[in-house]
């Protein structure tokens, strides 16, 4: 299943702990004031990718230790995105996914959309809420403003409740 793509880095710091691939997807609800991506918003804009592609690109780097899934929403692309998430997990690759929707809002639609929970359980963390711009913190390290959590999702499912964490 093809993935709709804004673009790729290759290797990134910022986008989650250690050295990363990142995958910026195409299309969001969100549209938040300020938003770093607003080029992602558009759900006709950017480009299809197979996935292989990306995996491809991901196996020509040993130094990687991890994947980010930005965007856009990756939420809104959780079908395809959950294959490659498999074969990011299989690799022994660290995932993580940025969401403008609340962990609690992904629960949810969850419910309609059973992708979307698989997606959650093949990630390690999650950076999650809308960015707000009267709460932008530039000291904040991989997020905007002091709304959005990261979520430790391996700590959230065992302990029954939101556990978050600073990496």
């Amino acid at each position: 299943m093809p993935l709709r793509l804004a673009g790729v880095v290759r290797e990134s710091i910022v986008d989650g702990p250690g050295f990363r691939f990142v995958v910026f997807v195409q299309g969001c609800p969100h549209h938040c004031p300020s938003c770093h991506n607003p080029q992602s918003h558009d759900f006709a804009g950017g480009y299809d990718c197979d996935p292989q592609r990306i995996l491809d690109e991901i196996d020509k780097n040993p130094l990687l230790s991890g994947v980010t899934f930005s965007g856009g929403e990756p939420f809104c692309q959780p079908e395809a995105l959950c294959g490659l998430a498999r074969e990011v997990k299989a690799r022994g690759l660290g995932l993580m996914a940025y969401s403008g929707y609340t962990y609690e809002e992904l629960l949810d639609l969850a419910k309609e959309r059973p992708a979307v929970g698989e997606l959650l359980e093949l990630c390690d963390y999650l950076v999650d809420g809308r960015f707000v711009l009267a709460e932008r913190d530039l000291t904040l390290q991989f997020r905007g403003s002091r709304n959005q959590r990261i979520v430790d999702l391996a700590a959230t499912r065992r302990e029954g409740e939101v556990v978050t964490t600073e990496l």
